[in-house]
């Protein structure tokens, strides 16, 4: 799957939610309960991080790491979606900028 059908899979799941936001809480979330969400899945992505360097036990750690990265995954493909980013030509220009400076201090 290339970037645009994994961020085309990550709006069809956010339009799923809205459905199913609309029915249980009357309204959908704001993009800001989105990045409230995205925090809280990183405060979550911590913890395993933190199982992964023997700080805190978690059984199935890998597992529970893949799916939390995935979480997050989907939170910046949404709230990408929903600000209108052009992620992926974002991600490869700021990878140029970064590739750029770590060039330039080599020096």
């Amino acid at each position: 799957m290339d970037f645009k059908q994994l961020a085309s899979r990550a709006a069809e799941i956010r339009a799923k939610y809205r459905e199913f936001e609309q029915s249980k809480y009357g309204r959908s979330w704001s993009d800001e309960e989105i990045a409230l969400g995205f925090v809280g899945d990183v405060g979550d992505l911590m913890k395993l991080v933190q199982a992964k360097n023997g700080v805190r036990d978690i059984p199935d750690v890998d597992q529970k790491l893949a799916h939390e990265l995935a979480d997050c995954f989907w939170s910046i493909l949404t709230l990408a979606d929903q600000y209108q980013i052009d992620l992926e030509q974002t991600f490869l220009a700021t990878m140029d900028e970064i590739e750029d400076r770590l060039g330039a201090s080599a020096d």
